[in-house]
């Protein structure tokens, strides 16, 4: 859906002036019950020259992600997703919100990220012995100071990614494809078989404009993230998102906001952590806490999804802090602010990390709809800030698709992924098909080719 707002795209707008365009197209859309599904489309300057495939993913910290599984203990293992859960916002922490190009059906992004393997290990049982005594003496926990809190007793946060990374690195590969255009759902898959990991889902949001912020929520096919340890029997996590808002549109400074519950469930280990997010506070502030806790529970009779639902005899640990600054965790039933300093365990400390880099296929290796490619002509006509030729471009990009469904019905054929299985599912974790595996396995390799399998 086009907007009819007429702007002279050729002249360049300040921040101010795309925001006061922005909000006169959104006006049109209050009560609409999902923008997501409308997918009306922005003039050129508003939009950032980024597909969305390759903007939309949750590893902006790779060694956190590849740190998970590295403990025998269930509440170690679980704390290690957690710690993975808060890195995968960093671009919202660290940049602005923004509207990446729509996804074309069967648009699909590839790459791989180089992990460095020096996240430092999470192991409860030492910490217990540290934070009784003294903190050095465990040997298995790389205490750190936390400089945004020194009374604090250690960290077991992840480090930065180095652009080149001197340690040892693990290789993780990412595969996403646009499965749906009605709704709008792509599929993903992250595999690292070094450390026996993979996950995967399917991304899909449901977007409602209230008239002062825009609220993002999980489409129906988004069941969250499903992260599977294969070296411990297949051990699998599922990461429910909590809803979002795109707020401070009024006042001309967009932010991100989220006031809901996440869940974190393992069925195996029988641990569930509740994350609540405040959204405000006093007058209105975003306070951007988070309160957590994680405890035993039974999947049969998963009831619990409120903090305070949770009896004392069942809880493990307790979780604290500002999503988008320090969190720390406590173990034990008892409140969090009622332990010590020494016994507030800093999981993430967000101000030191930024979004890592990816390591991109080479353009003569790339297919003509993989999304660096597909939209590589509206992205330069951006950089270079020819607005009018990006839109026209776009449009004739939108057009072809159009075009080439109206053809898929003319001959009754039924669209399929090339590199997953299902369009969506009930289950919320998507299969790869042959050809999915392959572009995986050529990826941990460096094989960017693509021969023999489009």
């Amino acid at each position: 859906m086009a907007s009819n707002n007429h702007v002279d795209e050729d002249v360049p707008q300040n921040e101010g002036s795309k925001l006061k365009t922005f909000i006169s197209i959104l006006r049109k859309f209050i009560g609409v019950a999902d923008l997501a599904a409308v997918r009306f489309s922005l003039p050129s300057q508003l939009l950032e020259p980024t597909p969305n495939l390759e903007y939309w993913n949750y590893l902006d910290n790779p060694s956190a992600f590849a740190a998970i599984g590295t403990s025998d203990e269930p509440l170690d293992r679980m704390l290690e997703v957690l710690r993975f859960w808060f890195t995968k916002d960093l671009k919202y922490v660290k940049g602005k919100p923004c509207k990446p190009y729509n996804s074309c059906l069967g648009e699909f992004f590839r790459c791989n990220w180089e992990a460095e393997d020096n996240a430092p290990r999470i192991d409860t049982k030492s910490l217990q012995t540290a934070t009784s005594g003294n903190v050095s003496s465990a040997s298995s926990v790389k205490s750190t100071k936390v400089v945004t809190d020194p009374r604090t007793a250690s960290s077991v946060s992840v480090v930065q990614t180095a652009t080149n990374p001197t340690s040892p690195t693990v290789r993780i590969s990412y595969l996403t494809e646009q499965t749906s255009h009605h709704p709008p759902v792509s599929a993903f898959y992250v595999s690292c078989p070094e450390k026996g990991l993979h996950a995967r889902g399917f991304d899909q949001i449901s977007a409602k404009f209230t008239g002062t912020a825009i609220k993002v929520s999980p489409g129906e096919h988004n069941l969250g993230i499903f992260i599977t340890l294969e070296k411990r029997d297949n051990e699998t996590y599922q990461l429910k998102h909590p809803a979002a808002h795109l707020g401070g549109i009024l006042r001309g400074t967009l932010s991100v906001s989220v006031g809901d519950y996440a869940y974190i469930t393992c069925t195996r280990t029988k641990l569930k952590a509740i994350l609540h997010y405040v959204e405000e506070g006093w007058l209105g502030r975003a306070q951007n806490k988070v309160e957590g806790v994680i405890f035993k529970y039974d999947p049969d009779k998963d009831d619990k999804i409120r903090i305070k639902d949770v009896p004392d005899s069942d809880v493990v640990a307790r979780l604290g802090g500002v999503w988008k600054d320090r969190i720390v965790f406590t173990l034990g039933p008892k409140p969090l602010d009622s332990h010590p300093p020494e016994k507030q365990i800093t999981i993430i400390d967000l101000n030191p990390l930024a979004v890592a880099p990816k390591s991109l296929p080479p353009k003569e290796k790339q297919a003509e709809h993989e999304s660096l490619t597909l939209w590589d002509g509206v992205t330069q006509a951006i950089m270079s800030k020819q607005f009018s030729k990006a839109t026209n471009v776009k449009v004739e990009l939108e057009e072809k698709q159009r075009e080439k469904a109206r053809e898929r019905e003319r001959n009754n054929e039924i669209w399929k992924p090339v590199f997953f299985d299902q369009v969506t599912d009930k289950r919320g974790t998507p299969d790869l098909t042959e050809k999915g595996r392959q572009v995986l396995e050529r990826a941990q390799k460096e094989d960017w080719n693509l021969e023999g399998i489009i």
